[in-house]
């Protein structure tokens, strides 16, 4: 297993750490990073790009002049294609340019790219993220003794502090363990990870690691019953009216 150095926000090495040699060691694959780079800025794509289209531009819908006679060329629209001003034909239209890509192809991309920054010793493990305030020149001071410039920040669990002190330092990233992208981790020069978002990226990325079982639970007890305010006695109940007896028919007038 690969063993890295854990330092402060000193820049003072405190400990060491064993990485995964199944996330951190793993073979690098050009071919994955690129397709999972492609998938990811597909993904970010707007796909709001729009043009007028003939039915779609100013203008009146009469022909212009008559279709023949004249010696000019016959046009049926204001609007044509090929008229200043006119419709453009076969534009760009709104769309979704996201596509999906197999998990598998993903979790091999991420391992790829973390073993690529190991491989150039360009990844940082610090012991936590604990800073003293919320203010950016803090953090670049911070970034400045971790020897950083370009840098993704992983941290695991809320941090405001440093949420706040990040977001406005250019070519700073701040992302959770589980929002790592090999994209990011290609883009940004360094990559510094907390210890325990190591831990956590380990846990997740290794394709051997025993899936986390639910407790088995036999029996749910049932909910208790609400409590109700006293009632007061329901009224009697109105009596029936008792059916009427069907009146017998007439009889009919005549000769006996």
């Amino acid at each position: 297993m690969p063993v890295v150095d854990v330092v402060n926000l000193e820049g003072k090495k405190v400990g060491q750490v064993e990485l995964a040699d199944a996330v951190f060691g793993a073979k690098v694959n050009p071919h994955l990073l690129h397709e999972a780079s492609r998938w990811y800025r597909a993904g970010l794509r707007a796909g709001t790009h729009k043009v007028k289209e003939k039915s779609e531009v100013s203008g009146a819908g009469r022909k212009l002049w008559r279709q023949k006679g004249t010696g000019r060329a016959r046009v049926g629209s204001i609007r044509s294609p090929l008229w200043r001003h006119g419709g453009t034909v076969h534009g760009p239209r709104p769309r979704d340019y996201s596509y999906a890509l197999p998990k598998k192809m993903v979790l091999g991309a991420l391992r790829s790219a973390l073993s690529a920054k190991l491989a150039d010793a360009k990844l940082t493990v610090v012991d936590a993220w604990e800073l003293e305030t919320y203010k950016t020149k803090a953090l670049r001071e911070t970034l400045d003794k971790l020897k950083t410039n370009s840098a993704l920040l992983v941290s695991h669990g809320e941090n405001r502090n440093l949420a706040l002190a990040s977001r406005n330092l250019e070519g700073i990233k701040l992302v959770a363990p589980n929002g790592l992208q090999a994209y990011d981790v290609l883009k940004h020069e360094w990559l510094v990870l907390s210890k325990d978002a190591v831990a956590r990226i380990s846990r997740s990325l290794d394709p051997e690691a025993a899936p986390a079982e639910a407790p088995h639970v036999e029996t749910i007890a049932a909910a208790p019953a609400p409590k109700t305010a006293n009632v007061s006695a329901p009224k009697a109940a109105a009596k029936k009216p008792a059916a009427k007896k069907a009146a017998k028919p007439a009889a009919k007038k005549g000769k006996k």
